[in-house]
């Protein structure tokens, strides 16, 4: 997915962005550095009622990646750059912040009702109790917060033309990104067996991201 951006230097023009993928390419570089300290899980969101979960996992999940896979961090930290740029010259460093960690954190809290029934799933498809999958449950990734992103941009620039992956014509991103909902919301109800996409987290991050734009362009407020 692309589109035509004509901006200068994000370092520059886009401190927020350009800090939030440094911050998340060096943590994915210490993921892989470090080996007297498990990062991922530490910092992994764990199922609330499992032994391994803690508080900060709320915040620490969208900086990890899956060290196995650098396409997940190489599409994540795209879309930020394509959406997140706009987005933050629009609003402003410090609203574009509070939007992309309120997404990651509503994300978070949503997937916490999810995984029961996406435990069930698996362990249905691997005859191992449920109770198991719950505890060994891990999530990890911005997408959530992207998403959210994402859904803003789409409310706020409805007629951006975008290229999506394996479609050779442009779509305006205000039926672009409800698609793209709409195949998070099928894989996350009917998940394929080895299917490991967090489709709920990507939902959980479009609604919120949704839901506080239309706040904000509704009661033309902030939260700072």
């Amino acid at each position: 997915m692309a589109y035509y951006n004509s901006g200068n230097s994000i370092q520059r023009n886009n401190p927020v962005v350009f800090n939030l993928i440094i911050i998340n390419v060096l943590v994915l570089a210490a993921q892989h550095i470090v080996t007297q300290f498990d990062i991922t899980t530490w910092g992994a969101l764990h199922y609330f009622k499992s032994n391994g979960f803690k508080p900060h996992q709320l915040i620490t999940h969208m900086f990890l990646h899956d060290k196995a896979s650098f396409a997940h961090i190489i599409f994540n930290m795209l879309a930020l750059w394509m959406f997140g740029a706009i987005l933050e010259r629009f609003w402003g460093s410090k609203k574009f912040l509070i939007f992309y960690l309120v997404c990651g954190l509503g994300s978070a809290i949503l997937v916490q009702f999810t995984i029961p029934f996406s435990a069930e799933q698996v362990a249905n498809a691997q005859h191992i109790p449920v109770s198991i999958v719950e505890e060994l449950y891990q999530s990890i990734g911005a997408s959530g917060a992207i998403m959210g992103v994402m859904a803003a941009f789409a409310y706020l620039f409805p007629n951006t033309e975008l290229f999506m992956f394996l479609i050779p014509v442009p779509i305006k991103a205000k039926f672009a990104i409800p698609i793209m909902a709409l195949i998070d919301l099928f894989g996350g109800l009917y998940r394929i067996e080895g299917d490991s996409i967090g489709h709920f987290a990507h939902l959980g991050g479009a609604l919120v991201g949704f839901l506080l734009v239309l706040y904000w362009n509704k009661n033309r407020k902030t939260f700072y």
